[in-house]
């Protein structure tokens, strides 16, 4: 039995995600790693509950915790890859409704832990063979502040000076989230702010926590209003961040991921690794600035593994989810921020002029409800012609474009991912597989 899904365990609260839950699996963290563990949430209702009932668990093992309180996920991974602890615990679902929360799990090196360690967690889980301490035993509770140790971090990667001397003004939306601990200081270093639902509220009054073009309509209207020189949207644990151009226009996580990778292979030559999932958009203009690409499986731990295998420059996903190999190895809104800033103070344009230098691709995403996913792509691989790819699930390669059928790994649906410089034909190609699908189901 699964218990961790891609992005730890998640789950609707006290439905799926329990303080009993909680417990269990703090109990089967501490009796794997036996050390000193971190512990962090994003600001949603149930982040005290979880974490208490997590702490619990972990000390009742023997465990040290130190709890850094309300803070970006990333701020977190970075503690844990530089200071002397074996682990760290956020509670988060990140960019899911209000009434979802999660646990994840960060190995020593602050990456995202590893399929094959979360499944030596899961037995530990369900076969109830905790390491429980006696009574003399037990571990310590450390609070820890952070937050100016991850700013830091930052700043000491970035031109600073340079991004100031251009006076940029930059509008901020925390979404109510974890953000609102990190961004308006780390971003206040170097540009004046406005911040927009900045006031952390685990009941996500302002908007949803994912940044969707939905969702953050009042940022695109405030950064035209204010004459802002660009806008950035987090998500509730803040690992991946938005933008919008001055113009007030939604810039999707493709075009910045191009964006980036462009800049950091222009500087430092080398591999960029993104999923099968991202557009191509990313490989014609890193290709075009003397870079390659290496695609992965989706997922920010399997891309973040592959760039340490292969020393890759940059990687990211095109959900706003960058990689920063100099800072750390996992998405992080914060240095995206800065990093986006940097590219428009060196390079002199505004982000509307450097997106122009960008190839256009339309993408169109659906899905079909499917419970038996393992025998419809099994089915979908024998009707396949021609060109095809096979990393994660089926890429099949058309003469104007693209699509990408595969199974979710967390939810009992197939996705339908679909590209090309045309809407038209996009849209539909994802029909055309999505009735497919539907038929064999």
């Amino acid at each position: 039995m699964r218990l961790f899904g891609t992005n730890g365990v998640r789950g609707v609260v006290n439905e799926d995600m329990t303080p009993e839950l909680a417990l269990r699996l703090g109990k089967a963290i501490g009796s794997y790693f036996q050390g000193n563990i971190a512990i962090a949430t994003d600001t949603r209702t149930a982040n005290e509950m979880l974490k208490d009932a997590v702490i619990s668990g972990l000390i009742s093992t023997g465990n040290n915790v130190f709890d850094a309180k309300i803070v970006p996920t990333p701020a977190l991974q970075y503690y844990v890859k530089n200071m002397e602890v074996d682990a760290g615990v956020m509670i988060t679902a990140s960019h899911n409704p209000p009434q979802f929360d999660g646990i994840k799990v960060i190995d020593k090196d602050g990456t995202e832990l590893a399929r094959s360690r979360e499944e030596e967690i899961e037995k530990i889980y369900f076969n109830e063979s905790f390491k429980t301490k006696a009574w003399n035993e037990i571990g310590k509770v450390y609070d820890i502040d952070i937050t100016d140790f991850y700013i830091e971090s930052i700043l000491d990667l970035i031109k600073k000076e340079e991004i100031k001397k251009h006076g940029f003004k930059v509008v901020i939306d925390c979404g109510n989230g974890a953000a609102c601990y990190t961004m308006p200081y780390l971003i206040g270093e170097m540009a004046k702010v406005v911040g927009i639902n900045c006031h952390p509220d685990g009941n996500f009054p302002a908007r949803q926590p994912e940044p969707t073009p939905q969702n953050i309509k009042d940022l695109m209207n405030a950064v035209k209003a204010m004459n802002a020189d660009i806008g950035i949207a987090y998500d509730g644990d803040a690992d991946r961040a938005i933008f919008v151009d001055e113009n007030g226009n939604y810039v999707h996580g493709d075009k910045s991921l191009a964006l980036i990778a462009g800049y950091k292979v222009e500087e430092k030559g080398g591999v960029v690794v993104t999923p099968v999932s991202t557009s191509s958009c990313v490989e014609e203009y890193v290709k075009e600035k003397g870079g390659s690409v290496v695609y992965t499986k989706v997922g920010s731990p399997i891309v973040a593994r592959k760039m340490i295998e292969l020393k890759a420059t940059f990687g990211g996903e095109e959900n706003g989810g960058l990689i920063f190999p100099e800072h750390q190895y996992c998405r992080d809104g914060g240095m995206a921020s800065v990093a986006m800033l940097e590219l428009m103070a060196l390079k002199g344009k505004s982000l509307s002029e450097l997106l122009e230098e960008v190839p256009d691709y339309k993408m169109v995403k659906t899905k079909v409800e499917c419970k038996d996913k393992d025998r419809i792509m099994k089915e979908l691989k024998k009707k396949v012609e021609g060109k095809a790819d096979y990393t994660d699930g089926i890429k099949i390669f058309h003469e104007n474009g693209w699509v990408l059928i595969r199974p979710s790994g967390t939810e009992p649906i197939i996705r339908i991912y679909s590209q090309s410089k045309d809407e038209n034909i996009a849209r539909e190609m994802a029909e055309k597989y999505k009735k497919m699908i539907k038929e064999m189901v």
